[in-house]
């Protein structure tokens, strides 16, 4: 063997190394298979249509539509849930609540207490704005709980999870308001002329806000700081309690995006079932991308790419007839599969396992 094959084919699997390494690798090579398993099962899953929705507009249609339409809320909540679980060390499970919480607030303002009003009662934008405002009150609730009280994430989260959707009947009196202005659907549907769903865009906007945050600002510094050594970030000056209530602010901005979606989506809401377990998908979102529960150094791409291969496994698993209630059972499966893949001793193993193919190679 001459020394440029040996050269070659070292250079070859350095390049393998560093695809395999790759945090994006993980989410990537699932959706790969997903993508793989319906060309075979059933090749219509990519077909793409123009028909006229319920408004009458041209719009696209078909399930690779539908995993863009749902899954860009999915990948909002994504973004919050990877800043919290970086920081914190542990999981948000309150998300869906809190979605249930915004999407009446903001139905509250709307109808200003009406169950049919006949106009809106306050711009969406004002509705949006007081939305906001008390997500990130109830993220920061969340947020002092863990900082200050050192209550475990999971633990200090359950609170809201049990009482939000209370909560969120109460603020509409237990009524269920019903919005008719055919402008209130845009932000959860298409806006006119569109033929891709808004959520998409709203999506874009909020991935181009963090990107442009973790770049020009010290967050992601300070964040992954905090969540590798609490000790050693307060002896270099900051301040961890602040880091990680921030944290849960922004994911409370999270929430509140994804509760104008949903409410718009439907004109009204189901306080029982409105997002109901959207927070278990963010968080297998957050695995599925390779981040660390613990804490710590994370990846927000691959977090949003996980965000969109748990609904292309949702939409495939629903285009083949299984029943919702078995969907919990198909992704205990994949978070069987990442905990495994995930744990240090599997990593050794595989480490060690590709050494010796390189050294067999080579040799």
């Amino acid at each position: 063997m001459t020394m440029n094959s040996v050269a070659k084919k070292q250079n070859n699997t350095s390049i393998l190394m560093r695809i395999v390494k790759n945090q994006c690798f993980i989410p990537l090579a699932a959706l790969f298979i997903l993508i793989i398993f319906n060309l075979v099962a059933d090749p219509t899953f990519f077909q793409i249509l123009l028909e006229k929705n319920s408004a009458g507009n041209n719009v696209l249609n078909g399930p690779l539509i539908t995993i863009l339409d749902n899954g860009s809320e999915l990948a909002i909540l994504a973004i919050g849930m990877t800043l919290v679980t970086a920081a914190s060390g542990g999981q948000d499970i309150s998300v869906g609540a809190a979605v249930a919480i915004a999407g009446s607030v903001i139905l509250r303002v709307i109808s200003g207490g009406e169950t049919y009003p006949e106009t809106l009662h306050s711009p969406v934008i004002v509705a949006f704005l007081v939305c906001v405002v008390v997500a990130m009150l109830f993220g920061a609730f969340n947020g002092i709980l863990v900082a200050f009280f050192k209550i475990q994430p999971m633990i200090a989260t359950l609170i809201l999870y049990t009482a939000g959707r209370s909560i969120a009947a109460w603020i509409n009196n237990n009524e269920l308001p019903v919005i008719n202005e055919p402008s209130f659907a845009y932000y959860g549907t298409y806006i006119p002329g569109i033929p891709i769903p808004t959520p998409f865009f709203i999506m874009v906007i909020c991935v181009v806000i963090v990107a442009l945050l973790l770049k020009f600002t010290n967050l992601r510094l300070y964040t992954e700081a905090v969540g590798i050594n609490e000790s050693s970030s307060r002896l270099n000056g900051l301040n961890p309690a602040f880091i990680k209530v921030m944290s849960f602010v922004i994911l409370g901005v999270c929430v509140a995006v994804v509760g104008l979606i949903k409410v718009s989506r439907f004109s009204t809401i189901n306080y029982s079932v409105i997002a109901k377990d959207i927070e278990m998908d963010a968080i297998l979102a957050v695995a599925l991308g390779g981040n660390a529960l613990s804490g710590g150094k994370f990846n927000m791409v691959a977090s949003i790419i996980g965000a969109y291969v748990i609904q292309f496994l949702i939409t495939t698993l629903y285009r083949f007839n299984v029943q919702s209630d078995a969907l919990p059972a198909y992704k205990a499966v994949v978070i069987i599969i990442l905990v495994v893949i995930s744990a240090p001793s599997v990593k050794e193993w595989f480490s060690g396992l590709t050494k010796k193919l390189m050294k067999k190679e080579v040799a």
